[in-house]
């Protein structure tokens, strides 16, 4: 019998009563008198050489202030993902946003300060043991600060960001709450909320594709102009602050971010190519199934008819902890350890976001999930997926504050891998051809979704930054903008489009991460190259894995690839190696297809 598992997530644990929280409440008072004090004393910090004592106990105080930044913005980013319409929770984020524009300050006056220590006290000073584990990111820090603005005016830009930049960021939050397709179903009238609305485009009944899919552009039309107001005042903040900066190209901090050069991107880009016509083979024949000529956008993530039931939430936990453990016991263990203790928020409910995440709780070296579960094979994958960021936060928690802080293109490496894993598992207990083919499905939907999905979404944002250099862009240019890159992206392979897909896209709005497209394909890509090698290893791979994802905090993801695996990611054939295994799904999906029909 499966384990019977809770669906929604304990974050009392942490604070009890939600918003209302007193004791979150006492958390950020304490939060904001350790990042007020420390700033204070880097402002007092005179212009001359900083003092050495004083540099570590900054590096200290500011790592302290990093754990109590991510557990409120985890605790507060919960609270308004598990529902829309806690105006409270909102408050909090408005809060907490605020704080990190106070600690983004101290961290400017910081590193001016590792800056201005002459090259051999600093090498005398960054080579003793107490700092020497932390070099890594210190000297990245201290070379960064030379492309910002002086920090008076880094911290005045923060400032403004609060209500601004970040502002407009959360009011996208307001217009997803805003969205209630009304819908029937078994007799009865009711309104979907985005998050259960997006469950229904994937439907296997295209007749309920179809019509959600109506309905689902309809009601991103009518919030349009919000969303584009949004979407143009977000890129306006940014391309003002990079002017300012003298950052003349857009991808200059997504880059930096995700530490990560623009020869890797070029790279990774070129072989993506090799997947256009592969997977546009595997669309047609996809659509042939279904009885069309093109898939419509709404078919792509739509699971193929089959004879298995849905899978009820325990049975997902159980096959999730036997799958991981085939590869690591360790990894089996945080799976069941998340089932245990609820940290998981699966519940199908009204009032919830769409899509799904996983954060960080680093003062309980915990995490949690969300996402909206109903029963699919897809809905198992995402939890695996889930399941695999929480993991990489498992392996890092042990480290130095500083060092557990690895960008989204790496994190996106564990969770897909963990999904691969799953996968897996799913394909070895199918028990029908056509079982096997629903699930191959999936897999090439992966392989679509970061390949061209994910290509059209950094296409389009690419153009709309060009565009919006020059001024804002209405409803019809966007969408404009958004079809042609998915045309492009698709190889013009289906027969609709979603013209409102920037509109319905929570990722354009994100003002945490600017390009919150290509670090997905990087970490599918490059954890595909993982799972071959993983293969090749066998058992002892395991350990090499963790060592991998514990150094993503403290290497450029070009060092990561050779000290771990030994190729290089500024040239395509590590790329193309992994583009070839994604799409080798499609011949046996083709020959599936073939012993089904017969």
């Amino acid at each position: 019998m499966a384990r019977n598992y809770g669906t929604v997530w304990d974050l009392d644990v942490f604070f009890p009563g939600g918003s209302e929280s007193p004791q979150f409440a006492s958390f950020i008072d304490e939060t904001e008198r350790l990042i007020a004090g420390v700033l204070q004393e880097l402002k007092e910090q005179s212009e001359g050489e900083p003092d050495a004592q004083k540099l570590a106990d900054w590096t200290a105080k500011l790592q302290q202030a990093q754990l109590r930044m991510r557990e409120a913005d985890s605790f507060v980013g919960c609270l308004t993902s598990q529902q829309v319409a806690d105006r409270k929770a909102v408050a909090w984020t408005e809060r907490v946003q605020t704080l990190y524009a106070r600690y983004r300050q101290a961290l400017d006056l910081f590193d001016a300060a590792l800056a201005a220590m002459p090259e051999d006290r600093w090498q005398s000073w960054i080579g003793d043991p107490k700092q020497a584990e932390l070099g890594f990111v210190l000297n990245e820090r201290r070379t960064g600060i030379q492309d910002k603005l002086p920090p008076a005016l880094e911290a005045l830009a923060g400032e403004l960001a609060v209500d601004g930049y970040h502002g407009w960021g959360e009011h996208y939050g307001t217009i997803v709450g805003q969205i209630g397709i009304p819908w029937e179903e078994d007799g009865r009238k009711i309104v979907l909320s985005a998050g259960q609305a997006a469950n229904k485009k994937e439907d296997s009944d295209p007749a309920v594709r179809d019509r959600m899919m109506v309905e689902w552009e309809k009601a991103w039309a009518e919030q349009a102009d919000l969303c584009a107001d949004a979407l143009n005042r977000l890129a306006g903040f940014r391309l003002k602050l990079y002017g300012l900066r003298g950052w003349k190209e857009i991808l200059k901090d997504p880059l930096r971010i995700n530490r990560m050069s623009k020869a890797t991107l070029d790279a990774m880009w070129t072989a993506v190519d090799d997947s256009i016509e592969p997977l546009k083979k595997y669309l047609s024949l996809k659509a042939s199934l279904i009885g069309k000529d093109k898939l419509d956008w709404q078919d792509v993530d739509a699971s193929l008819p089959t004879e298995q039931s849905k899978i009820p939430y325990g049975e997902a936990a159980e096959l999730i902890e036997e799958a991981f453990d085939r590869f690591s016991p360790r990894l089996a263990a945080l799976a069941k350890r998340a089932f245990q203790e609820n940290w998981i928020e699966a519940e199908d409910r009204a009032g919830k976001r769409p899509g799904g995440f996983c954060t960080d709780f680093p003062l309980e070296n915990v995490t949690r999930i969300f996402m909206t579960y109903s029963g699919s094979s897809g809905n198992v994958s995402t939890l695996a997926h889930e399941l695999g960021h929480a993991y990489h936060g498992e392996l890092v928690f042990g480290l130095p504050p500083f060092n557990q802080d690895y960008a989204m293109n790496v994190a996106e490496t564990a969770s897909t891998f963990a999904e691969a894993i799953v996968s897996d598992e799913l394909l070895a207990r199918a028990k029908s051809d056509q079982e096997k083919l629903a699930l191959l499905d999936i897999r090439l939907q992966s392989a679509v979704s970061f390949c061209m999905n994910i290509r059209a979404r950094f296409l389009f944002e690419t153009r709309f930054y060009e565009q919006r250099a020059k001024g804002m862009l209405g409803v019809a240019e966007l969408n404009e903008l958004m079809v042609n890159a998915q045309k492009e992206a698709f190889g013009d392979a289906l027969g609709s489009w979603h013209p409102h897909f920037w509109a319905s896209k929570l990722h354009f709005y994100l003002t945490d991460v600017p390009f919150y497209n290509f670090p997905y394909t990087f970490g599918y890509l490059f954890s595909t190259g993982i799972l071959a090698a993983a293969e090749k290893e066998g058992e002892g791979f395991a350990e090499r894995y963790d060592a991998l994802l514990r150094d993503t905090g403290v290497m450029t993801v070009e060092e990561l690839a050779s000290r771990h695996l030994g190729v290089r990611l500024d040239e395509p054939e590590f790329w193309r190696a992994a583009v070839a295994r994604a799409v080798s799904d499609v011949a046996l999906f083709e020959e599936l297809i073939k012993k089904v029909q017969a």
